[in-house]
């Protein structure tokens, strides 16, 4: 039985090479052995959460309690595409990092599939859903019902911590009553008015309501759609406070659009996000150009925790590191759906207004393994056969001085397939290129290249990369701008280069290179 076993799995693997060989696109493969499907599971990311199996979209259904980070997803158990067997299976952590799998908690019932929501702790008991039994606190799901063209919002509360949950016998709590997109409630307490508000997608805005026991709903306005924002429906709202550390305060509204081929920023699905004023009726943005959460084209749908600790004192966001154009294309072994990894969002100053900046959470620190560092002053630096690199998951820190030169160039790959992030001085733009990262042909939209606009202020510029076999989200200037985007290469990368053009080789281009392999579960 042993010996045909190994048979069985050495014709699989000789079959999936031949079929990658048949696949394989313009590009020769050298001889070249790191195969990187070795596996069915190998496009499997070590650190960031994906599904056991099946399909995996929007984040959903986030909060924090008990020492523990709590998070849902929209999830098909059947298969591993997007359709009508919409479910929500959650997951929690403790660290951000390694995820405990608690099931499917919501199926669909006779008001229609599952559609995304939020979740918070009534550490008062406004509902009163919490049971006698219970010597902790209630929890509530708001979430949208979906049968067909009917959206409605439905309530789940749980008593024992979040491990089982109970639909509201009276659901659905808000409806409009009629046809048309009305999504993705997010919740928030709002203290001046000792209110719950809610935010509901509608279309093309925003629908705020308020309540005092996140039962009976009182619409309080719209925002929207009298403000810049790209064409396609609005989605996935998040409403919160956020403080810059010099102690000024905005209110931010975050809305996913689901736009056409050559929407959003780079086309696709995109974030954007707004900052103003919340008076606990109406949001009011200060300003009426597009902000973009993240230059990248795979980052949607991404909402924060609720629930945090003051004394933790972060906002923290993750999101679904898919588009929507292709996200039922890509290659799959049984699953399908990566969320981004987590992030601490902070306010900052940048010029004369204020904006959001993203970082990886810093609990990443405590999960690294081995590290190669760097230190490097001319104008290229080429490191051929990391180890760390072949694993495929790590972190790449730099600090680059674009100061004295024209173009720079970071190249990931091995013999034949790369992924390259370039900056352009003269077009002050940072660009991300995977037409020849792998695997590339189920999609014209994942071909095209990745822009970010990005004029160098201060010469030494820090970049912070990660890579997690099939994704790399890039942090530049400690967040001031994300981009994040997946990719599937054939075969395992091993090589990083980076190079310069148009300036001094001795002007200190490189300042170091720093490689950590990032450990999973």
């Amino acid at each position: 039985m042993v010996r045909m076993r190994r048979i069985f799995f050495w014709l699989f693997g000789l079959g999936l090479l031949v079929f990658m060989s048949c696949n394989k696109g313009d590009d020769p493969i050298d001889d070249q052995k790191d195969i990187v499907l070795e596996a069915i599971d190998s496009y499997r990311p070590t650190y960031h959460l994906t599904p056991p199996h099946g399909w995996q979209s929007d984040p959903t259904g986030m909060v924090y309690y008990n020492g523990r980070f709590h998070i849902c997803y929209i999830h098909n158990p059947s298969a591993p595409v997007h359709g009508g067997n919409q479910h929500w299976r959650k997951e929690a952590s403790s660290d951000l990092m390694y995820w405990e799998d608690q099931g499917v908690i919501l199926e669909p019932d006779d008001l229609g599939r599952i559609s995304s929501g939020s979740a918070v702790v009534d550490k008062e008991n406004t509902s009163g859903l919490k049971s006698e039994e219970n010597d902790g606190d209630v929890m509530v799901i708001m979430y949208t019902s979906n049968a067909g063209s009917i959206q409605q919002q439905s309530l789940a509360f749980s008593n024992d911590g979040g491990d089982t949950w109970t639909k509201y016998a009276q659901n659905p709590v808000l409806s409009l009553g009629r046809t048309g997109a009305f999504r993705d409630p997010k919740l928030m307490w709002y203290e001046p008015r000792q209110r719950w508000i809610q935010s509901v997608a509608a279309g093309d805005r925003i629908k705020i309501y308020s309540s005092e026991n996140l039962i009976d709903w009182v619409f309080e306005s719209d925002f929207g759609p009298d403000v810049e924002a790209v064409d396609g429906v609005w989605e996935c709202p998040d409403l919160f406070y956020i403080q810059a550390e010099d102690g000024v305060g905005k209110w931010v509204m975050i809305v996913s659009h689901g736009g056409n081929i050559d929407g959003g920023i780079n086309g696709g699905s995109s974030t954007q996000y707004y900052i103003g004023d919340f008076d606990g009726y109406t949001f009011t943005p200060e300003h009426n150009d597009i902000l973009w959460l993240d230059f990248g084209i795979d980052n949607y749908a991404g909402v924060t925790w609720s629930g945090v600790p003051e004394e933790d004192g972060r906002r923290i966001h993750i999101g679904w590191m898919g588009n929507w154009y292709y996200a039922s294309s890509i290659p799959e072994n049984g699953w399908r759906g990566t969320m981004t990894f987590p992030r601490e969002v902070s306010l900052r100053k940048f010029s004369d207004r204020y904006l959001l900046a993203f970082n990886p959470v810093s609990e990443l620190e405590d999960h690294l393994g081995r590290q190669e560092v760097y230190e490097e002053t001319s104008g290229s630096i080429s490191i051929e056969g990391s180890e760390i690199i072949k694993t495929g998951s790590y972190r790449i820190k730099t600090i680059l001085n674009l100061g004295n030169i024209l173009s720079m160039s970071l190249k990931l790959g091995n013999e034949s397939e790369r992924l390259t992030l370039q900056y352009d001085k003269s077009s002050e733009q940072f660009i991300l290129r995977r037409s020849a990262s792998g695997v590339t042909d189920f999609n014209e939209l994942f071909i095209r290249d990745i822009k970010a606009p990005y004029k160098v202020i201060d010469q030494n510029l820090p970049i912070e990369i990660l890579v997690d076999k099939t994704s790399i989200e890039v942090f530049i200037n400690n967040g001031e701008k994300v981009m994040t985007a997946s990719f599937f290469p054939r075969y395992k990368y091993n090589s990083l280069h980076i190079t310069s053009s148009g300036g001094d080789e001795s002007s200190g281009f490189i300042q170091y290179i720093q490689i950590d392999e990032i450990l999973g579960v």
